[in-house]
């Protein structure tokens, strides 16, 4: 077992709370592991803390290998690549990064970090612009790698594929889980079914003990008033009374302590936590927003071009009504290209004259900064405030988050707030671009439930296999200029 880190004590507070509070982690070079937890939980800094790019004063961090780095695409340095094989297998056909497409510089930035003769390799979000391609060659390459490997995804599919444990931050604290992220996510949920019983006993006993306190202190008090009366019926009595007096007494007593003794027995059972509550928003539309055309959006024979690029040629499709349909294909196929003819009612495609469309496309969203979150999401809403901070809440919002100002959100909440304002809104159609890149895991989750869940019509982009695998009804995908479906 050749010991790659060794780290102690690594603490991070960031505005008074605490990112990272873990006592000691060491990663082997048979590790191949993935770092999940929700957005702002620590992963990057993590990741950057054990290759020594951030160094909090009271850590202690030994490396002993080499280890190469796919950080996020804001923070690549981009490099030429010697090996021009594997940049050819990766699709990467030159070195103009100016003009490089989000999917070429990341598989760039891939091609770097396997080029280099490491012991390891650290990847955050590596999956987040490839298509589908491009990242079954990367677990390809990954699994045949020889070193160990850290690495934070959202994509399901390729940590089952990559990983063989987990690593869980949550609250500053790393809990290992074995195996990929669905034997994780099967271990959450026993520890959630196991955690319910605990809870069910633990209030089940203690309302038994506050019961049987209150009983104590019921007979106790009845004791007391029966020796009063005793007491004026026989005050004259003198040894009568006191012999009863005594006996009363000592009646009382051992009531009081019972009930003291049990009020112990509560204290002692602690405070079990109750299981995260599973939250669920049942999803409407008004009568004005009702469609009735079985299939609201077709598309038919449609040929675009872009210069000498032929996109499609006589491609066909049709979007039956509340269907959730999927839509994949390599990087530049012309996936985004159709929606925004959609969205321009291009000749060729036919849409419902009562079709209302929400479109969600990431950092091309107009707001006001100073606006409030929940004022942002009420904005052409028919929903209950209650209903809305159901869907904020099952996509990781606080209450603390809902009364923020948008100016003040990262990046990844805007993007969560975004698809819950577009799910929410009056539409009877979503038109959904790569809706889950940036999303942490449990984000992703809640959008799936609610996608699924959603009672219009959604027609998605997404590589994410899982998504597509568990909310597609139907799946088209490019094919030669074609759309055919899957």
């Amino acid at each position: 077992m050749e010991l790659l880190i060794k780290a102690k004590d690594i603490r991070l507070e960031y505005t008074g709370r605490d990112v990272l509070d873990i006592d000691e982690l060491e990663l082997y070079a048979y590790d191949r592991i993935g770092l999940v937890g929700g957005n702002g939980a620590g992963k990057s800094t993590l990741l950057k803390v054990l290759l020594g790019e951030i160094a909090p004063p009271s850590s202690k961090v030994s490396r002993l290998g080499q280890f190469a780095y796919i950080p996020q695409l804001e923070e690549a340095v981009l490099q030429e690549v010697n090996d021009h094989a594997l940049m050819g297998r990766l699709g990467v056909d030159r070195l103009e990064v100016q003009t490089m497409s989000d999917g070429e510089e990341t598989r760039l930035k891939i091609a770097q970090a396997l080029s280099e003769q490491v012991h390891g390799i650290f990847a955050d979000e590596p999956t987040c612009h490839l298509d589908r391609e491009g990242t079954d060659f990367l677990i390809g390459q990954l699994k045949y790698f020889p070193g160990a490997l850290l690495i934070i995804s959202h994509d399901r599919y390729f940590l089952d594929e990559v990983v063989d444990k987990i690593w869980e931050l949550k609250d500053g604290k790393i809990t290992e889980y074995w195996g990929g992220y669905s034997d994780y996510l099967r271990q959450k949920e026993e520890e959630r079914q196991q955690q319910a019983v605990q809870y069910a006993q633990f209030i089940a006993e203690r309302n038994r003990l506050e019961r049987s306190v209150e009983e104590k202190r019921k007979q106790a008090l009845k004791v007391d008033q029966k020796a009063k009366g005793a007491a004026k019926k026989n005050s004259s009595e003198s040894g009568g009374r006191l012999a009863h007096q005594k006996s009363t007494g000592s009646k009382q007593k051992k009531l009081y302590n019972a009930a003291k003794n049990m009020e112990h027995r509560i204290a002692a059972l602690g405070d079990v936590q109750a299981p995260e509550t599973i939250r669920t928003i049942r999803f409407r539309q008004s009568q004005a927003l009702t469609l009735h055309n079985p299939y609201p959006i077709i598309g038919t024979d449609i040929t675009k071009r872009f210069g000498e690029q032929l996109l499609f040629d006589n491609a066909s499709f049709q979007i039956p009504l509340r269907a959730k349909v999927a839509l994949t294909g390599g990087n530049g196929a012309g996936k985004t290209t159709l929606f925004q003819m959609i969205l321009n009612r291009e000749p060729g495609i036919s849409i419902s004259p009562k079709a209302e469309i929400g479109y969600f496309a990431q950092n091309s969203y107009k707001y006001n900064r100073n606006q409030g979150v929940m004022e942002f999401v009420q904005e052409e809403c028919d929903y209950q405030v209650s209903e809305i901070r159901s869907v904020l809440a099952s996509m990781g919002f606080s209450q603390s988050d809902v009364r923020k100002k948008l100016s003040v959100l990262s990046g990844g909440e805007f993007i969560k707030l975004q698809l819950a304002k577009l799910l929410l809104g009056r539409y009877n159609i979503l038109l959904m671009d790569e809706p889950s890149n940036f999303l942490d895991l449990p984000s992703l989750e809640a959008l799936e439930t609610l996608m699924k869940n959603y009672a219009g019509t959604i027609f998605f982009i997404s590589h994410d296999k899982r998504l597509v695998e568990n909310v597609a009804d139907i799946v088209y995908d490019f094919r030669e200029g074609k759309i055919v479906e899957v």
